[in-house]
C-alpha cells in the first residue's frame, strides 16, 4: 500500500544509460580472456573500428554503423535465450542426463556469422567459445561477456532494447 507513494529519486536517462554502461564493466571480460587459448586479442581493452568491414565488404560507413546496430539489438534479445539454454543444460546435467548443446551452439553459430561479417572481433571470439565449450559456468559468463562487448559497440541501442525488453516482460 504504501509502495504507491514510494519517494525513491527516479534516475535521468543519462544515469540510467551510465550505471548500464558501469555494470557491462563489472562482466569479468578477464576470467574468459585467461581461459580463451591462442588468443592475440586483448578482449577487455578491444575497440571496434568498422574500416575493415567497410574495405572487404564494400559497404559505406552509414550501412555497416546500421548492421552493427542491428548486431547489438540481436546480442541484447538473444542474452537471455543464451542463458536459457545454458540454465536447461544445467539442469539436465544435474539430472544425469545425456546433454545436447545443439540449441546453444547454433544460436552461436548464427551470431557469429554476423560478427564475423562485421569484423567484430571480441564477438567473434566469445561466440566461438559458446560453440566449443561445455563447461557451463564458462558458457555463462561467455553469454554475460557477449552483452558486455555489444554494449561498448552502441550502449545506447543496447540500452533501449534492454528497457524495451524490460517493458515487454512486464506486459
Amino acid at each position: 500500500m504504501f509502495k504507491k507513494f514510494s519517494f525513491t529519486k527516479e534516475l535521468s536517462k543519462e544515469e540510467e544509460l551510465q550505471e548500464y554502461i558501469c555494470a557491462a564493466k563489472k562482466v569479468p571480460i578477464k576470467y574468459i580472456q585467461k581461459n580463451i587459448i591462442d588468443l592475440d586479442l586483448d578482449i577487455e581493452n578491444y575497440e571496434y573500428s568498422p574500416a575493415e568491414a567497410i574495405l572487404e565488404l564494400g559497404l559505406d560507413e552509414e550501412l555497416v554503423q546500421d548492421l552493427v546496430e542491428d548486431f547489438v539489438i540481436q546480442i541484447v534479445k538473444y542474452k537471455p535465450i543464451f542463458l536459457m539454454y545454458i540454465d536447461r543444460l544445467r539442469k539436465k546435467g544435474s539430472d544425469d542426463e545425456q546433454l545436447d548443446y545443439t540449441k546453444l551452439r547454433d544460436l552461436a553459430h548464427k551470431n557469429l556469422g554476423v560478427a564475423r561479417n562485421l569484423r567484430i572481433a571480441d564477438a567473434q571470439f566469445i561466440l566461438s567459445e559458446l560453440m566449443k565449450k561445455d563447461d557451463l559456468d564458462y558458457l555463462d559468463m561467455c553469454a554475460k561477456a557477449l552483452e558486455a562487448c555489444v554494449i561498448k559497440l552502441k550502449p545506447e541501442v543496447a540500452f533501449k532494447t534492454s528497457k524495451l525488453i524490460e517493458i515487454k516482460v512486464s506486459l
